[in-house]
């Protein structure tokens, strides 16, 4: 089976559709890495806890240890990869958090901006003309949701361009046996760095066994094997069992459910959550998504079926869906390119193009203005809260801390531990400890990040916004040795 043939483009549709590829992915690289060098805030502790602190612990050799990094319930890859940016940094003399941090968020801007591209790729690798691929593609690149998460050090942003470019060509009808093996290699690495993704990897070979394509099936199943093979290895060189990270993730989620803990929602969250975040966006995306069917029937039942899946699922949020976003991106291009087949050439076959990017551009001008009501987070504690730097303030304390020549330990009362930065902002190696650690009378630390209300007989050393960082008097940090690096 091979890719329908776009039609001849005239020259200005070339030309057209060339300036907003490059617009849409210029703009929106632009918008991330700036989003990057300006947001200290969290969304999640994970961006956190599952990647940068774990990082920090690899290359600095201290850091907080999430109870997934204890018991074993990740495997290294996406903290691995992170610390080779960290090292990287501190190569050429970014060894301060700013340093590491702005080139760390950087490259996961950028790896968004690079899955937009991949959204074209599979677009156009499903016969959709340059111009409806470029458009499509904006929808990715523009939209307040990928634009918001993009810069975060999250599995989902770090696996997003290698399912997309990966299905880009594996899965594009006629694809060649090195394409279809490069693609199955993308695919294994994203499961490398994210377990889920491993639906992708199944829809891969159902679509290929149902096109009864079965050499490019066998071909790809050999190379999910081998990749199947590198994560258990990667599982007994670190954790010292085969698959235990996944074992040890899926008896935590499936099995025991405690996954629940952290809430749950109704099948109806994801789209009450995307209606609300980026209405307009998602009703464009889904409805020429429909219109991709004849098309793409394979891609838009591998997009359905991830996005089912997590919909089932108790626990929900809004970045579990990060890696289907680009998949929707290239068939609402494939989608919009059999709308404009159907026209003749006008002004009206270049307007429609143009008002998808439109849609897309509006929305991403609004992204300064997402609550955590809008992303579904915190819904029943703080809904209206602006989603941007959140503790931004107190990681920037954090830093200030760090580079006090005096600190010898520090204590967060003003919030839970696992809701800053943790070790990554602070960069010093002595004790940290969490709001329900020791008192301050113990002199185990000789500084606290506290509410400014909360100052007492101590010295204000810097202070933002509700919190200050204060000084405690005539402390040196006696040795604690019941001091650990769990996080709490």
């Amino acid at each position: 089976m091979s890719a329908p043939t776009p039609p001849p483009e005239a020259p200005a549709e070339r030309l057209l559709a060339r300036t907003v590829l490059v617009l849409a992915l210029g703009v929106g690289a632009a918008l991330r890495v700036w989003t990057a060098l300006t947001d200290d805030g969290i969304y999640w502790p994970d961006e956190v806890f599952q990647s940068l602190e774990p990082a920090h612990r690899l290359v600095f050799g201290y850091g907080m240890q999430a109870w997934e990094f204890i018991e074993g319930a990740r495997n290294w890859a996406l903290p691995a990869l992170v610390a080779v940016l960290l090292k990287l940094s501190a190569l050429v003399g970014l060894e301060g958090p700013r340093g590491y941090l702005g080139v760390t968020r950087g490259a996961f801007g950028l790896l968004g901006a690079a899955t937009a591209w991949g959204s074209y790729r599979l677009a156009r690798a499903h016969g959709a003309s340059a111009l409806a691929s470029a458009a499509g593609a904006s929808l990715f690149a523009l939209a307040s949701v990928p634009l918001y998460f993009a810069p975060r050090a999250m599995s989902e942003n770090a696996s997003a361009p290698a399912v997309v470019l990966g299905l880009a060509l594996a899965l594009a009808p006629g694809a060649s046996r090195r394409a279809g093996v490069a693609g199955a290699s993308l695919l294994g690495l994203a499961v490398l760095l994210r377990l889920q993704n491993g639906v992708f990897c199944v829809g891969l070979l159902a679509v290929l066994v149902a096109r009864r394509d079965w050499r490019a099936a066998r071909e790809a199943l050999a190379v999910l094997a081998a990749w199947a093979f590198l994560f258990g290895l990667l599982d007994r060189l670190t954790w010292g069992r085969w698959f235990h990270s996944a074992l040890v993730y899926l008896d935590f989620n499936l099995v025991q459910g405690k996954a629940a803990a952290w809430g749950t929602a109704p099948f109806s969250y994801y789209g009450r959550v995307l209606l609300r975040s980026m209405g307009a966006v998602t009703g464009v995306a889904l409805g020429l998504s429909l219109l991709a069917a004849r098309r793409a029937p394979g891609l838009l039942g591998v997009a359905f079926a991830f996005f089912v899946l997590h919909a089932l699922q108790p626990h929900k949020e809004l970045r579990f869906l990060v890696p289907v976003l680009p998949l929707f991106a290239a068939l609402a291009g494939v989608g919009l390119d059999a709308v404009l087949r159907h026209l003749p050439p006008s002004p009206v076959r270049l307007a429609l193009p143009l008002a998808v990017v439109a849609v897309a551009g509006f929305s991403g001008m609004r992204a300064g203005l997402l609550t955590f009501g809008d992303l579904g987070q915190y819904e029943d504690v703080k809904p209206q809260a602006s989603a941007w730097d959140d503790s931004g303030a107190i990681n920037r304390l954090l830093i200030t801390a760090g580079r006090l020549p005096d600190v010898c330990g520090l204590k967060v009362e003003a919030v839970h531990l696992a809701w800053t930065g943790g070790y990554s902002y602070f960069h010093r190696d002595v004790p940290l400890y969490a709001h329900n650690g020791p008192a301050r009378e113990s002199g185990r630390y000789s500084h606290v990040l506290t509410l400014s209300g909360a100052v007492g007989n101590g010295e204000r050393v810097a202070s933002e916004g509700p919190f200050a960082l204060v000084r405690l008097p005539n402390t040196r940090c006696a040795p604690d040795p019941a001091w650990s690096s769990r996080l709490p």
